[in-house]
């Protein structure tokens, strides 16, 4: 039986626009020069560390390595530790990059503009890629432990990207292009930046801007319909700064829960529908809502979940192998779910359960709020004695502490009300909008040492 294959894009014909970059498109005819050419380059070895910043740097990388069989690594940071662990696992490895000052400590292969300038390609065909090809590693942030790689086939990950585009309308119009602030190594963003134009026919865009007035800079140099990939914090940013968006189709959130205030904020002022994707590394995106109109998250085709022995199992269509979700799901029939945050986030206070995530959702949404979260007091005498204590960072520049309380109280039971509640100018969050727990740690111990009396 022949094995199946899959293009390795979806671009008509070699005059489809596959990116944009300053304004400018590029062409289909130009990404499988680049994509050939780049291919010729790669050393010998099965793995490359695809590190290029700009996204269309990025998709030729993981084309050139498509076509010359090598599986492409994507890692959650780009620190030296990360990518020390990440060369342990592939030791083969060489990182191909576009920061001309990277000096990890591995073979280097530069990416350089205009590789394939001169050439031509006189039998135009979209290359075929083995469904069953192993693409990718893609490894966990490490916000909760130490990265763990996950490994995606070719086929899977076309059949999630295709779902998605099936799903969300403005996708599958003509000519859409696709604007994302989050990067291309994260799962979310290497599937809704990358994959989805790649599958989809739309057009990516090479920049990965990250401050309001960059979204919006960016989004008008592209044409409509235009498509803004985003998270939580990139919205709370543009909401917060009042930046006017040029009209936009689509916005699409992830990688931490949406406040219902926020969704419908953003709704509101950019008058487009905000979308919210579920997923995991683990799993790739499994499900979507439209926050600020509903509750439930719907699963994408093919998909099922199962709750046994207390946790929730993921697998059918483009999930690899039955999975364990990191969540606490509540089950609404065979299509849809709540969501009520992380298992590996739940506390018990006086018999009494929540999770953190849940409580971050809560304390996220007050209007005022900018950012927090909530962390367990593991300093506490009482923490020491087994019984949990929490407290939270909150960035509010226009509340005070007990009006945030106060707030509060009417959406957490008091059991879990924050001691202390400290006021922080910001949280440092990556490039995801997550919050690692090492930078965690280090802003309670410095907060710790600035009001010791709050954690006495």
């Amino acid at each position: 039986m022949k094995p199946e294959s899959l293009p390795l894009f979806a671009h008509e014909g070699p005059d489809a626009i596959v990116a944009w970059r300053d304004g400018r498109p590029i062409d289909a005819r130009r990404f499988l020069r680049d994509a050939r050419e780049l291919a010729l380059q790669l050393p010998a070895g099965r793995h490359v560390l695809n590190l290029c910043v700009d996204r269309y740097r990025f998709a030729v990388g993981l084309a050139a390595s498509l076509l010359s069989g090598k599986c492409s690594l994507l890692p959650p940071a780009h620190a030296p530790e990360a990518i020390r662990q990440l060369n342990a696992f592939a030791p083969d490895a060489v990182c191909l990059t576009d920061d001309a000052d990277c000096t990890l400590e591995m073979p280097l292969l530069f990416y350089r503009d205009g590789i394939a300038e001169g050439a031509d390609i006189t039998d135009w065909c979209v290359p075929q890629i083995d469904a069953a090809q192993l693409a990718a590693y893609i490894f966990t942030s490490g916000s909760t432990g130490l990265p763990v790689p996950h490994r995606k086939s070719w086929g899977r990950l076309v059949r999630c990207v295709q779902l998605e585009a099936a799903q969300l309308a403005p996708l599958r119009q003509r000519g859409c292009a696709i604007l994302g602030t989050v990067p291309p190594q994260h799962m979310y963003g290497f599937e809704s930046t990358v994959m989805l134009p790649l599958q989809s026919g739309a057009a990516l865009c090479a920049a990965r801007p990250f401050f309001p007035a960059d979204i919006a800079t960016e989004l008008e140099r592209l044409p409509r319909p235009r498509v803004l990939i985003t998270t939580p914090v990139h919205l709370r940013s543009l909401v917060t700064a009042e930046i006017a968006l040029p009209a936009v189709d689509l916005i699409v959130s992830a990688t931490a829960m949406l406040p219902l205030h926020l969704a419908r904020e953003v709704e509101r002022r950019y008058a487009a529908p905000l979308f919210e994707i579920y997923g995991s590394t683990e799993t790739g995106q499994i499900a979507a809502r439209r926050t600020a109109l509903e509750e439930q998250f719907r699963l994408w085709p093919g998909v099922s979940l199962e709750i046994i022995e207390g946790r929730c199992w993921a697998q059918g269509g483009h999930v690899e192998q039955p999975t364990p979700l990191a969540d606490e799901i509540e089950l609404r029939g065979s299509e849809r779910f709540v969501l009520h945050g992380r298992t590996a986030d739940l506390v018990n206070i006086a018999g009494k359960r929540s999770s953190l995530a849940y409580l971050n959702h809560q304390l996220r949404g007050i209007p005022g709020v900018i950012d927090g979260t909530f962390f367990v007091r593991e300093d506490s005498h009482a923490s020491l004695a087994g019984v949990t204590r929490l407290a939270a960072l909150v960035v509010a520049p226009d509340l005070d502490v007990p009006t945030i309380l106060l707030q509060l109280r009417q959406r957490i039971d008091p059991v879990f009300l924050p001691r202390p509640l400290l006021r922080v100018a910001a949280l440092p969050r990556n490039e995801t909008g997550k919050l690692p727990q090492q930078t965690l740690r280090a802003l309670i111990t410095q907060a710790a040492a600035r009001e010791p009396h709050l954690f006495a």
